[in-house]
């Protein structure tokens, strides 16, 4: 699959589902199909997006995502389109709304149809919403599916309720509606080795930058490592207060890996479920007897999970 950072002249008719797509939700998913089917029509289905959000730009604020950008491509990739635009969004903020659909879409990108989600917005200070759209697209003979609201256990899906509900803990919900699992890939690192004087060795991570921090706590997870076997795992988000932590990272009990040392390793990091809150105990026998119980519990989430 192609990705490009700069647009350019297509020399196919092309089908393009348009949005920032965080996370790849359900609702993000059904823009997609749509560009992706449009292929039998004999049209080729492009992603246009923005390598930054839009929104932390516009306020200056940092968003944290729910996916990092090249696991968001990957799996646009998986997904069936066959092209990407990551766009400058300060390179084309300042374009109106027809000039966006007519120079870009139209001229360059030969859109022959699109689709996007019910609250799409375009063009200089978002000016252009579904409406205009609507009539753009009547106007020069491009086929339009607007995608109505997704909503899951009654709520509406969004990128802000999902990184709301990783913020709480909801881990379930979440991953119900982004299609996956949440989770991250980063390296492993040393720590203070106390898993290890425990009989619970973990392996440490720096939590991604990037990505929404979810709830501190204890999660029953899913470890894929580099070699690509899968294991359980209970992994604590937080800054260990009953050790003396400060910064917030990701440790990770294996209670079945067997293994060489992983150090200098990746590994991917996905969470099924929340299993209790990140609290200090009174002393390392606590901390040991309940760090036990919580990989029984998360052998149990586990396996049900990977029925």
């Amino acid at each position: 699959m192609q990705r490009l950072f700069e647009i350019s002249p297509e020399n196919k008719n092309t089908a393009i589902a348009l949005g920032f797509f965080d996370g790849l939700h359900t609702g993000h998913r059904n823009v997609i199909s749509v560009a992706v089917k449009a292929k039998e029509q004999g049209l080729m289905p492009v992603c246009f997006t923005f390598a930054k959000s839009p929104k932390s730009i516009l306020s200056g604020n940092a968003v944290n995502g729910l996916m990092t950008d090249d696991e968001k491509i990957k799996t646009l990739e998986e997904l069936g389109i066959e092209k990407v635009y990551e766009a400058d969004f300060n390179k084309i903020r300042n374009i109106t709304a027809n000039e966006f659909f007519e120079d870009i879409l139209l001229r360059t990108l030969k859109a022959k149809k699109l689709s996007c989600g019910f609250n799409y917005r375009f063009g200089k200070n978002g000016e252009g919403d579904i409406n205009q759209l609507e009539k753009l697209c009547s106007k020069y003979s491009v086929e339009l599916e607007i995608i109505p609201p997704e909503k899951i256990g009654g709520q509406l899906v969004s990128s802000t309720l999902i990184r709301n509900l990783i913020k709480s803990g909801d881990i379930r919900l979440a991953n119900k509606m982004l299609c996956g699992k949440f989770g991250f890939v980063s390296k492993i690192e040393y720590g203070k080795q106390l898993g290890r004087k425990l009989g619970t060795p973990t392996i440490n991570q720096q939590l991604c930058k990037e990505l929404v921090i979810p709830k501190f706590g204890v999660y029953a997870s899913v470890v894929t490592l580099e070699n690509g076997k899968k294991y359980c795992g209970v992994t604590n988000i937080g800054i260990k207060p009953t050790v003396g932590g400060t910064t917030p990272l990701s440790e990770t009990w294996l209670p079945e890996y067997k293994g060489d040392e992983l150090y200098g390793q990746s590994a991917d990091i996905r969470l099924i479920e929340f299993i209790r809150p990140e609290r200090k105990f009174s002393g390392i026998e606590e901390l040991q007897k309940t760090i036990l119980d919580n990989g029984k519990t998360a052998l149990q989430i586990y396996l049900n999970e990977m029925l």
